[in-house]
């Protein structure tokens, strides 16, 4: 399974510099306004050390790791909603995503230019959130028209709930609520699923900052811009190091960042951020043929988590045999761990746990 991000901002903020380090593809930069027309998509193995330390265990000829997807979109203006730059094109990209990813600029440079003439990120992130939240009023509005005529002959309770959550959807974002701030539940989602609302996706941001502010912490760099933003929904970029990052080998990229005070690649703080903010977990299924990484949604039942693997898991599924990949490792193997009892045998109500090795059990 893999998911898509978006990753939006206006003209000339970093996203496709951005998008060329984190993905290694070459793409289009230049210092003008919609360099990117169609969206550049770049697809990205999750690093996980623990599907190397199964890899390396079993000695596994395969390795499959879960995969992300990112979408380089043209850059927005003020008044797309109406047709502005790339407009509703630009709209529809982000709409066949599972999370955004707005890009903010957060550095000088007088040689490139910004399309508002000036380095505001606050400002630019209220452009974006507007621009979404006017497109979702065109599509709420048009919904509850079509919905209106439905009343007129029907009296079904699902088409009078999603109208009155509509109702309440439009109001709030004639206040300029986004959706994914309603806390809607499970339910309410499902009403409103065909939609598809550009402001109900899961949201991140990218500061993309000078080289001497990449060891800053967060909340330093979002108080100096005056953003008001969740620290732990934000992952602090520089286009520069990334770029830099992307042409060295594993361990002198590592070096490098030890020398910049740094922990982790932008890379790898974004893929976590979007793990946490789109609800993810990682299960694995591994032995001596292939060493595989899946992701599935956190709360899903051991059926579900067969259903990633094939659908007639799901359909025929009877048990899954569950163990923790250190526990495995730690027990030097699965003849060691079933001797000490921890290959555990789970049913249907089986809540999948990150980190598990999971081998299913079926008859078609």
């Amino acid at each position: 399974m893999s998911f898509k991000v978006a990753i939006v901002g206006l003209p000339n903020v970093g996203k496709s510099t951005i998008f060329k380090a984190l993905t290694k593809k070459q793409v289009d930069i230049a210092n003008y306004p919609f360099c990117t027309i169609e969206p550049n998509v770049g697809t990205v193995a999750v690093p996980d050390f623990r599907l190397e330390k199964l890899t390396e265990f079993y000695n596994s000829p395969k390795i499959v790791p879960t995969i992300i997807e990112f979408f380089d979109i043209a850059g927005l203006v003020k008044g797309a909603h109406e047709g502005q730059g790339l407009g509703n094109k630009f709209l529809s990209h982000i709409r066949e995503t599972d999370a955004i990813c707005q890009v903010l600029r957060a550095f000088e440079d007088e040689n490139i230019i910004h399309v508002d003439g000036k380095i505001n990120p606050a400002s630019d992130l209220e452009t974006i959130n507007l621009e979404l939240i006017f497109a979702d009023l065109e599509t709420v509005q048009k919904r509850i028209e079509s919905l209106s005529r439905q009343l007129k002959s029907s009296k079904d309770k699902n088409i009078v709930k999603t109208n009155e959550l509509l109702l309440k959807i439009k109001e709030n974002l004639e206040k300029g609520t986004a959706i994914r701030d309603l806390n809607l539940d499970i339910d309410e989602k499902k009403l409103i699923q065909d939609c598809n609302f550009l402001t109900i996706k899961p949201i991140l941001y990218i500061l993309n900052v000078l080289e001497g502010d990449i060891a800053e912490k967060k909340e330093k760099i979002l108080e100096k811009f005056s953003l008001k933003l969740n620290p732990e929904k934000v992952v602090l970029i520089s286009a520069k190091i990334e770029s830099e990052l992307a042409e060295l080998g594993k361990d002198e990229a590592t070096n490098y960042l030890k020398e910049l005070g740094v922990e982790e690649s932008g890379l790898d703080q974004l893929i976590k951020a979007s793990y946490a903010e789109l609800n993810l977990i990682t299960f694995f299924t591994a032995g001596p043929k292939e060493a595989h990484a899946w992701t599935l949604e956190k709360g899903l039942l051991a059926p579900q988590a067969a259903g990633k693997i094939h659908t007639d898991f799901e359909k025929g599924f009877i048990r899954a045999e569950v163990i923790n990949w250190k526990d495995l490792i730690d027990a030097g193997g699965d003849a060691g761990a079933k001797e000490k009892g921890l290959i555990r045998i789970e049913g249907k109500e089986y809540v999948v746990r990150d980190g598990d090795i999971v081998e299913i059990r079926f008859q078609v």
